[in-house]
């Protein structure tokens, strides 16, 4: 029989309690064994809760707990879980998380800590897809060319209400709190900042690669008005917060951001709270990975899948899928080269000689336009909407501040980039 212990007992704690339970005979035959939860660690006893196992307020009644086997970690941040997983390592016991936001500071600390002790996460990156065990053995005869997902469920559900509704942001983010799709500071979820995390792991396991999310250009969908959607629906694309990992020579382009991308693309049909993972690897080509990210039951069944393939074999597999690193290397390319096509809203006074003297400065900046559109606003002003030709991250920002000193333009322009 194989002993877990789960610190944390919240919604997708409670949920692996009972789909052990549940679906005990299937996991059993699948394990080689029964699994059984033994205890769980929670902030507030006083909390009833009807799960038929020990709780206690103590982690290290679970981590010095000789009887358990398996530590399940579903406490959430980063250095006080980082401490609990050291522990339970340095305690010899395996180890399941959940926590991307612990992997995205600490996996290569993790992977050296946990030696040859089995160390999974499948649940922590778009929750029940198995993205996790098809990039680290599935697709592990391949070059990894590029990673772009929709790895965050509120985003995803805003940006499919305000397209199909044509509600404003500040509305969907209401309903999406009082759904509980998002928390009531949303920034973490609605500033990228979730996506990155579980960006980062993908990037280390296809490219070996160790970056922090301070390295890496994130940005949110605070700024996307109905203007955006309506230029996205006229030109045929729709607007999605995508996580972007791409290999370019000896370089990684790693970004988080709302992109425009092609209507017609698979991952531009992922609507609602749905997740969806393209990844193409240079022998299979293109594969495509969907399915819920997030919810109590589809993250408890990517942790119970890890438990189960710790029981089978009790041994470890290389933690981030490299048993030795890669040859030479590959560096993360910086913010400042990343090359896209650019859509840029620009509020202006609606007056004569403002367009050209917009259009100018562009030329300046060596960036071409490809589309552009003027709408008029409120209060004598219009916004322009603009799309370029392929352009230089660097140039596109200078372009940026220049156009935003102009005292004929209102606020700062808005920029998505087009995939």
């Amino acid at each position: 029989m194989i002993k877990v212990g789960i610190i944390g007992v919240g919604t997708v704690g409670t949920s692996v309690v009972n789909i052990l339970k549940d679906n005990q005979e299937i996991i059993s035959a699948r394990a080689g064994t029964k699994i059984e939860v033994k205890s769980g660690v929670v902030r507030d006893l006083s909390k009833k809760r009807d799960l038929g196992i020990l709780l206690s307020d103590n982690v290290n009644d679970v981590l010095d707990d000789p009887e358990i086997d398996i530590v399940v970690e579903l406490m959430g941040g980063v250095e006080d879980a980082f401490g609990v997983v050291k522990h339970a390592l340095k305690n010899k016991k395996a180890v399941v998380t959940a926590n991307k936001a612990l992997l995205a500071y600490h996996r290569y600390e993790l992977q050296e800590l946990a030696g040859d002790l089995a160390f999974e996460y499948e649940a922590s990156v778009a929750g029940g897809i198995p993205i996790i065990n098809a990039l680290r053995d599935g697709l592990s005869a391949n070059h990894i060319e590029s990673i772009m997902g929709i790895m965050n469920g509120t985003c995803n559900y805003m940006l499919t209400k305000m397209s199909a509704e044509g509600v404003s942001y500040d509305a969907i983010l209401k309903e999406a709190q009082e759904l509980g799709y998002a928390e009531a500071d949303p920034t973490f979820d609605v500033g990228g900042f979730d996506a990155a995390h579980k960006l980062l792991i993908l990037a280390s396991i296809a490219y070996g690669i160790d970056a922090k999310p301070e390295d890496i250009l994130i940005e949110g969908i605070q700024n996307i008005s109905q203007e955006d959607i309506n230029f996205a629906k006229e030109f045929g694309y729709r607007i999605k917060l995508l996580g972007i990992a791409k290999k370019d020579a000896n370089q990684v382009e790693l970004r988080v951001h709302a992109s425009l991308i092609d209507e017609d693309e698979m991952i531009a049909k992922i609507d609602g709270v749905m997740n969806g993972i393209s990844v193409v690897g240079d022998k299979v080509g293109e594969t495509l990975y969907y399915g819920a990210g997030a919810g109590g039951n589809a993250t408890a069944s990517a942790v119970i899948a890890n438990i189960i393939d710790i029981a089978r074999s009790g041994k470890s597999k290389p933690m981030l899928g490299f048993d030795k690193p890669l040859e030479g290397g590959l560096k993360l390319k910086s913010i400042d080269e990343i090359v896209s096509k650019y859509y840029l809203r620009i509020n202006v006074s609606d007056k004569a000689g403002v367009l050209s003297k917009i259009t100018t400065i562009f030329a300046n900046h060596n960036i071409s336009i490809e589309t552009i559109l003027q709408r008029p606003s409120r209060d004598a002003s219009a916004n322009l909407l603009i799309s370029t030709h392929t352009a230089v991250e660097k140039d596109i920002q200078n372009m940026i501040q220049n156009i935003e000193e102009l005292d004929f333009v209102n606020s700062k322009p808005v920029m998505i980039r087009i995939v």
